[in-house]
């Protein structure tokens, strides 16, 4: 199979960018956590390992990873239920396994590139019924048990991003418009309807602080008790200016000297981009991140299947929009999540997570339709 691959179209441009992202992420981690040696070495070890991983996967024949379809399905809603069963808590959440030798992981982060691997499968299999009742049908029950495990957990942020990436491979599948107005014309007034019993303390099914969020983003005067880190990570993005306070500053109003953020090493780490490198090093991880997408979206353009095309559209998704929502989220345009950013933010569940669903979309470059192009 290595003999039949053109490794001149292999993509290193993607690879770099991946790499970038990586070494902007520690150096924004070195500088949030105090310049802690432990924190940097796990992350440095997340980025050779995946690395490592990503290399193998982009050699190894993705239709072959397809056909474990419903191992990897299954994996993936046993790993789910072990943390309900099993998990480390933090605070009201139970999102985290603590497996011999490996340590501790947040296995939803590895079930958002198990659900894309499964639905391009799935939705291959039925392209040409991709419109029958029947099939979308099966398609929510099977993409409803892990959503409830992680909603258990709870863990709405992941569970939204999972929701839209699922969302994005139906599209690409090629579903007939008439099912996406349907959805718009049932979501759009069922978000303005949840904003609204949101107010008047009517939604059940969200947790308190969670309610909380939305509505301190809703309101930020009469929620200021929760809307402050959000504020504080305004003022250290706008403090940086154009060119930034330099690399791990340390000033007396620095948000780390201030301790005006809380884990600003993942959920806020655009904010210590923003205050240390400015609007420039800010720009530089947008750009770098709309040529990842591009590089994923061109990929999938090329495709020799439909699946593979899903698996691309699927990474873009997950890198596209969970990185919007962090740097959304830094700057008040989102509620407050916790949502890493990828490639940047500490945690090597993440971090490993996109190494693999990168590794397998090489693939897909590598098998391209025209092998002229």
């Amino acid at each position: 199979m290595l003999l039949e691959y053109h490794f001149k179209k292999y993509n290193f441009r993607l690879l770099l960018d991946m790499l970038a992202l990586s070494v902007i992420g520690l150096m924004a981690i070195w500088s949030a956590t105090g310049q802690s040696r432990s924190t940097l070495n796990k992350q440095i070890m997340g980025i050779v390992l995946g690395l490592v991983i990503a290399l193998v996967l982009s050699v190894i024949d993705y239709h072959w990873i397809l056909s474990f379809h419903f191992l990897i399905y299954f994996a993936c809603i046993g790993f789910l239920a072990a943390v309900l069963l099993f998990g480390r808590s933090r605070g009201i959440s139970t999102r985290w396994l603590e497996l011999p030798v490996i340590g501790q992981i947040q296995p939803a982060e590895f079930v958002k590139i198990g659900m894309i691997l499964f639905f391009s499968w799935y939705f291959q299999r039925y392209q040409e019924k991709i419109n029958r009742v029947t099939v979308i049908g099966a398609a929510l029950l099977l993409y409803a048990l892990p959503a409830l495990l992680i909603y258990i957990q709870p863990n709405l942020s992941t569970l939204i991003v999972l929701t839209i990436i699922i969302a994005a491979i139906v599209f690409s599948a090629g579903i007939s418009y008439k099912w996406v107005l349907g959805v718009l014309a049932v979501a759009v007034p069922g978000v303005a309807l949840l904003l609204y019993l949101l107010q008047s303390g009517s939604i059940p099914f969200l947790q308190g602080y969670q309610a909380n969020r939305i509505l301190a983003w809703i309101d930020p005067a009469k929620y200021s008790d929760t809307f402050y880190q959000q504020e504080n990570s305004i003022m250290a993005i706008g403090s940086g200016q154009l060119w930034g306070k330099g690399w791990n500053n340390t000033g007396i109003l620095s948000v780390k000297t201030g301790n005006f953020l809380v884990e600003e090493q993942n959920d806020f780490i655009f904010a210590i981009i923003g205050e240390e490198f400015g609007f420039v090093g800010g720009m530089l991880v947008i750009a770098l991140y709309l040529i990842l997408i591009y590089e994923c979206l061109i990929m999938a353009m090329r495709a020799s299947d439909l699946a593979g095309r899903m698996i691309c559209v699927g990474m873009a998704t997950l890198v596209g929009f969970q990185g919007f929502a962090n740097i959304a989220v830094a700057t008040a345009v989102f509620p407050n999540t916790g949502l890493p950013l990828p490639f940047i933010s500490s945690g090597v569940s993440s971090l490993l997570s996109l190494f693999i669903g990168m590794g397998v979309v090489l693939n897909v470059g590598l098998q391209r339709r025209f092998k002229n192009e």
